[in-house]
């Protein structure tokens, strides 16, 4: 059947599936969705692997999406209960496509897909999304050859191997760790992968699956929901702490202090780690991670790239480049050894190793990868984003230093400040990132950019 062009176009977005489950989402959408999907990617692929989060409408509604794929001639694995880079894992093992079934931070009512090629092939916008859009509104035919086979596999253990495969956590002091689960999947995942490590105390938090969310949002990138973390990182006297996403595919540091770790110093460890193995590799990281990142890639040899922000860019780029590593100021870590796609838990191992081979406390570990202050993104409601733009561009006028418009606009103040503003794909937002020596020159800069504009309703991302 076909569908209004409108209502399929504001769930199937520009990286994923998203939407109000009943509303905009229901079995009948995503059983189409899963055959656009299959007929999209069965010219190289026989068998599609699916997993899916804790929340109460996703087994169903991989089970409806199930039925469009082998409704196409193609086969399905079942994974089961998965976080998404779990999913990722077994598209990379299984060499084919797969579907993750999940609404990541997003509150309950939601939930969505996220889409892959075979490897871990990111599907977006551009490569496949508004090929299934225009499939869905259109209402293509069914096929009409025989069924594909249904089977299940859990690949979870297989999983936790082979990322413990990818750091050397042998011969290190012991960690107490406290992981805040969020009530997502980290709570499934974290035990496989943290647990059989000897030199780990697990100190777990928020673990039972329930994608009603009962204790926080499961979105570490608002500070509010790092709040309970932080008191059990005290409470416990972690060496360090880990707050995962809903679909735990993000991972969040707090050091010994209860104090957030800015996920640019993570990509900076990290990125140092991966070049004393690879000297000369490349390190991807997109435009609003902390300048520190392409400044100690450059001081130790490797070559930083510079990417829009996206997974499907940052993806896109590490193929092109082969790069060893990128990064993202959300807390999104990228592994060539990973398929190029990205594992918050993987990252997290890279922390651990790094804390566990030496006897510094996280935070003195962590400064030596943190030298300016940023804002953090925030978010201003506006009827006209580009007039704003051009109202602050038209304000700083000789004063900058340099621009580019890689992906909104960045404006180079020198002294090491620099903002970029740039508009959101999905709402009316206009979101706001800056980087200065310190606190005081950051908050300078936002009250400047936000004078701009009219009635601003600011917001943390």
């Amino acid at each position: 059947m076909s569908r209004p062009a409108a209502a399929v176009q504001r769930v199937i977005k520009a990286y994923d599936v998203r939407g109000l489950v009943g509303e905009e989402i229901d079995e009948q959408f995503v059983s189409e969705v899963g055959a656009a999907f299959a007929r999209l990617v069965r010219d190289s692929a026989r068998q599609v692997a699916i997993g899916h989060d804790m929340r109460a409408s996703s087994p169903t509604l991989a089970e409806a999406f199930a039925s469009g794929v082998v409704a196409q001639g193609l086969d399905v694995v079942h994974i089961g209960l998965a976080s998404t880079d779990q999913l990722y894992f077994a598209s990379g093992l299984l060499d084919c496509p797969g579907a993750m079934f999940t609404a990541s931070h997003n509150p309950a009512a939601y939930n969505g897909i996220k889409l892959c090629r075979a490897g871990a092939k990111p599907v977006g916008k551009d490569t496949g999304l508004t090929t299934i859009s225009d499939e869905v509104i259109a209402g293509v035919p069914d096929h009409n050859g025989p069924s594909g086979a249904v089977s299940h596999r859990d690949v979870l253990a297989d999983y936790g191997e082979f990322l413990r495969s990818l750091v050397d956590i042998g011969g290190q002091r012991t960690l107490r760790v406290a992981v805040d689960a969020g009530n997502g999947m980290a709570g499934h995942t974290t035990p496989a992968v943290l647990g059989p490590i000897s030199s780990v105390e697990l100190s777990p938090l928020f673990f039972e699956l329930d994608g009603t969310f009962p204790n926080h949002e499961a979105n570490p990138l608002d500070p509010a929901n790092l709040v309970d973390l932080q008191a059990y990182v005290l409470e416990t006297g972690a060496d360090i702490g880990l707050a995962f996403d809903g679909d735990a595919d993000r991972c969040f540091v707090v050091d010994e202090r209860g104090k957030a770790v800015s996920p640019s110093a993570v990509t900076a460890l990290v990125a140092a780690r991966e070049l004393q193995r690879e000297i000369g590799a490349t390190i991807i990281h997109n435009l609003i991670t902390s300048r520190a990142v392409p400044e100690l890639v450059a001081e130790r040899g490797g070559t930083a790239v510079r990417s829009r922000v996206g997974h499907s860019y940052i993806k896109g780029l590490m193929a092109e480049t082969g790069a060893i590593f990128g990064g993202e100021h959300s807390a999104h870590y990228y592994f060539r050894d990973f398929w190029g796609a990205d594992s918050g838990m993987l990252a997290a191992l890279h922390v651990l190793a790094a804390l566990g081979e030496q006897d510094r406390p996280l935070s003195d570990m962590m400064a030596d990868y943190q030298r300016y202050e940023a804002s953090g993104e925030i978010n201003f409601t506006v009827a006209d984003a580009p007039a704003v733009v051009d109202a602050v561009l038209a304000a700083y006028g000789s004063r900058v230093h340099g621009i580019d418009h890689l992906d909104g606009v960045t404006v180079d103040l020198g002294d090491g400040s620099w903002f970029n503003l740039r508009m959101s794909n999905t709402e009316p937002l206009l979101r706001l990132n800056v980087e200065a020596r310190t606190p005081e020159g950051v908050q300078e800069i936002v009250d400047e950019v936000a004078g701009h504009v009219p009635s601003a309703t600011k917001e943390p991302a």
